[in-house]
């Protein structure tokens, strides 16, 4: 049963990337599967409960508010199904993706996969820059550079339901083999694997972004995209961590778009943006 809703649930993050719909569907199912299942799933290790800014700044210092409240949150632990069990064909394909990224030999894939698991900002960023053609800075861009940084919060927070809940083990707890960051190994192991927070802030960056900048659409959601496979990359995330990290990165996006505040800063962005290109052109 866990494996039918699981295959629901991929289908309909296929239908919410493009249509934001199923989430009523979403939330039925899960009811039934948590209930079910909602105690498998859990790791026995001590992890740390976030639940809001304050307390992610424990591991992120320089986090800045974001735009949504608690009730204006999406519900990581509504909208997932659980992740998969370890006696699961989904979890032997986590296995095997998680496989196949320690027997790459791509040794510059793996430098990005380092380079993606750095959300400290102005560097968070970088990756997309060479896209949009235009440096995301405090100084270049300040009113985008603090709008990218509220949806980081807003999108990371989105995961923590589930995170919290599930607890689960991550990769390298698992194989035992090295992540691509391992000064960051210690605070990964305080912080449950599903979803994907890293795979919710890149997916929800592009989806912003492709509305800035249209005509890189393509290229944006595939960096977008890539943040979040740089997670499976890394050994720090299974594959189905980070698919259903994207489908939280764009419910948290659909929050935002109906948020005064995000609204009001989207409008100082567009100009500023419209005034950078104008005076490049």
């Amino acid at each position: 049963m866990q494996e039918f809703s699981f295959l629901i649930l991929n289908a309909c993050e296929r239908i919410l990337l493009n249509e934001n719909i199923c989430t009523d569907m979403r939330i039925r199912i899960n009811h039934i599967v948590n209930a079910i299942f909602g105690r498998s799933f859990k790791s026995e290790n001590p992890v740390s409960n976030f639940t809001n800014v304050q307390q992610l700044r424990e591991i992120m210092p320089a986090l800045l508010e974001g735009y949504l409240s608690e009730a204006e949150m999406p519900n990581s632990l509504l909208l997932l199904s659980p992740p998969p069990a370890n006696d699961s064909n989904l979890f032997e394909s986590d296995l095997e993706h998680a496989r196949k990224a320690l027997e790459s030999k791509d040794d510059e894939r793996f430098l990005q996969a380092a380079r993606d698991a750095d959300l400290s900002f102005p560097f968070a960023v970088k990756s997309f820059e060479p896209i949009i053609g235009i440096a995301i800075s405090e100084s270049n861009t300040p009113k985008l550079y603090v709008l990218m940084r509220r949806v980081m919060t807003d999108a990371g927070l989105s995961t923590y339901a589930a995170k919290n809940h599930y607890k689960r083990e991550r990769p390298f707890m698992v194989n035992n083999q090295k992540t691509c960051t391992p000064d960051q190994e210690n605070i990964l192991y305080k912080v449950g694997s599903f979803p994907s927070g890293h795979a919710a802030v890149g997916w929800a960056w592009s989806l912003v972004l492709i509305k800035l900048f249209p005509e890189k659409e393509k290229e944006i959601l595939k960096r977008g995209y890539d943040f979040g496979e740089s997670r499976v990359v890394c050994n720090a995330h299974w594959d189905s961590d980070v698919k259903m990290g994207r489908v939280m990165g764009q419910a948290a996006v659909d929050c935002l778009w109906v948020n005064s505040a995000f609204l009001t800063d989207w409008n100082s962005v567009e100009k500023e943006i419209r005034q950078i290109l104008d005076s490049n052109s």
